[in-house]
């Protein structure tokens, strides 16, 4: 595996690029964590510092602390999750809906979210690319995701493989089932299954063995409930122990799935 892992120019490289501080450890933690344990070098790249989120009952943090508390999180799961470089965007956390400004995410101009993302890249120039899929239904998500995207196909240095960090729907129907049972009031009931379609998932990497190390990360956001609080150890399982991404460069064309985002 670690002869895999080496190019003509070094280990390999990884960027995560996110949307808020947690998102690397609530969805891409246990893969950075395998990148790290391969050979390879990690970066998170994080568009805003999650101002617009709610402080956990109980914390005793101001809004006005939350964004200065938010990074100061990122970058300790980060450390945990054994990445070796942080760059944040400076956005404004949009919210989940609502008037969006010129200073936040969703209300930026689209080119300049795109060409930060792009700086970033041309500067840390990874090999493998990783953003989230949106599958939530969180704008912000979405705006990071088309930002990256668009990123890498103008970026002078080129990215060799592009993931999207997903939720398979059927395991976010696991997730609705027990929610219905626990909180049968809940919003999260009403609409459509969130998630990915089985379909569209490409490539499934076992991370078991990092979960503990993951766990750690996951703690170290203490500001924020985690969405994995209070589940069932069978569903957090499912939800820490595997990776499941779509990759959209090169594009798929069908046959087994992949297990791993590093080939030689």
């Amino acid at each position: 595996m670690h002869a895999a892992m080496t190019s003509g120019d070094g280990p390999q490289r990884l960027m995560v690029v996110v949307a808020h501080p947690d998102d690397e450890t609530f969805g891409c933690g246990s893969l950075l964590l395998h990148a790290a344990a391969a050979g390879a070098t990690t970066a998170v790249c994080c568009a805003t510092r999650g101002e617009a989120g709610e402080p956990a009952p109980g914390s005793g943090i101001t809004n006005e602390r939350l964004p200065a508390v938010r990074e100061r999180e990122l970058r300790a799961a980060a450390g945990l999750l054994q990445v070796s470089r942080v760059d944040l965007l400076d956005f404004a956390d949009s919210g989940m809906s609502g008037p969006a400004g010129p200073e936040t995410l969703v209300g930026a101009e689209f080119a300049d979210v795109r060409d930060r993302v792009r700086e970033r890249l041309e500067d840390f120039r990874p090999h493998v690319v990783v953003t989230l899929d949106a599958g939530d239904g969180h704008r912000d998500h979405a705006r990071i995701r088309d930002a990256t995207l668009a990123a890498v196909a103008q970026s002078r240095w080129q990215v060799a493989r592009v993931y999207l960090q997903c939720l398979p729907q059927a395991l976010m129907r696991r997730w609705l089932e027990h929610i219905a049972r626990e909180h049968p009031t809940s919003q999260h009931l009403e609409g459509d299954v969130p998630g990915t379609p089985e379909e569209l998932i490409t490539t499934v990497v076992d991370t078991g063995k990092h979960l503990t190390e993951r766990e750690r990360a996951i703690a170290a956001h203490a500001s924020q409930v985690s969405p994995y609080e209070g589940l069932p150890a069978d569903l957090r399982l499912a939800f820490l122990a595997t990776e499941h991404l779509r990759r959209i460069t090169p594009e798929w064309r069908g046959g087994e799935r992949e297990r791993d985002v590093f080939f030689p």
